[in-house]
């Protein structure tokens, strides 16, 4: 089983699976922070809330997930840290785990995944968080697909 130590995030590391949601030092409004998409004119804005569990590390990754058709953003409510783990298509379509990267967030920092990013479930750590989340979805099949890893893509 592959072992992959998590880095903190920082926007150009993330940039080629998405965008960093950061509240600047400075007062004001800050537009525009996220690529945001929906590729389907069938499906509506979802804006969804989640508890998540916390985990232990190291933690034994066994799917990925990817949202085809959306962008999908992330907005802890109450977190302490997060993990996200991202990579690439491989060359037969499915997530290139060879290339996997973990990325440590603070509890006061969002992401937002770029449409058809491959990605982990949410993992949080230290204590269970809540999010709200946005992504555009129809309700089929089609707004979530789901990848087994096999035994030897298996990460930790």
């Amino acid at each position: 089983m592959k072992t992959i130590t998590a880095r903190p995030i920082d926007t150009d590391s993330f940039a080629p699976y998405g965008q960093l949601l950061d509240v600047p030092a400075k007062k004001g409004r800050y537009d525009f922070q996220a690529e945001l998409f929906n590729g389907r004119g069938g499906a509506a804005p979802n804006i969804l809330l989640a508890r998540v569990g916390a985990v232990a590390l190291p933690l034994d990754m066994k799917v990925m997930e990817r949202h085809p058709h959306s962008s999908q953003a992330f907005f802890p409510l109450d977190a302490a840290r997060y993990i996200v783990m991202v990579c690439p298509d491989a060359a037969d379509g499915g997530p290139d785990m060879e290339r996997l990267e973990a990325f440590l967030i603070p509890g006061d920092k969002g992401i937002n995944y770029n449409t058809a990013t491959w990605h982990h479930p949410l993992t949080v750590l230290d204590s269970d968080a809540q999010f709200a989340a946005l992504v555009w979805e129809d309700g089929s099949e089609a707004d979530t697909e789901w990848y087994t890893l096999k035994p030897e893509q298996q990460t930790r």
